[in-house]
Formats: structure tokens, sequence, C-alpha cells
């Protein structure tokens, strides 16, 4: 446990910040007299380290034709119950 006068504590509130987030408990001092403690929250999780891109990496395999379109998904789109098209429209989408 460090102890900081209230003047330190002010004039560098980032460091000590810095210094409580990575587990350090301090004690606030107003003229050497302890006042206060400034420590982590408990059932906090300390941050987790950065992933690493690239991790997983040849695991998927992406067919070829993934992007393909699928004729039995275009035709229910297309000529589907929810909104069917009028005749003169299907005639205009079948031509190529």
């Amino acid at each position: 446990m460090t102890q900081l006068n209230l003047h330190e504590a002010k004039a560098s509130f980032s460091s000590v910040a810095r210094r409580v987030r990575a587990g350090e408990t301090i004690i606030l001092c107003d003229r050497n007299k302890p006042f206060a403690e400034i420590r982590p929250l408990a059932g906090i999780a300390p941050k987790r380290p950065k992933r690493r891109l690239g991790q997983l990496a040849g695991a998927c395999i992406v067919p070829s034709d993934f992007n393909a379109p699928d004729p039995t998904l275009e035709d229910a789109f297309h000529h589907g119950p929810i909104f069917p098209l009028r005749e003169s429209a299907l005639a205009a989408i079948d031509q190529p």
C-alpha cells in the first residue's frame, strides 16, 4: 500500500488511477494523516489482453461457389406466395 498526500494525488491523478487499475491500493492522506483508501473494485474482471488477429486462419473452409446464386432460392423469391409478381414482370426477369 502506498500513501500519498492529497496534493500529490491531485497533481498526478492519471498515474494514480493507472496504479489502482493495475491492482495497487493507495491511501490518501491530509497532512500525513490517512483519511481515505483508493483500491480496485472487487468483482470486476481485469482488462483482457487484445486478441491476436488471424488466430482462426485456415480453420474455416469457404467453398469457391459460396456467392453463386441458388436457383431454388431465386425461384422462391420471385415466384413465392408473399409478393407474387405479375406475369409481365416475370417475363422480363426470365429473359436473359
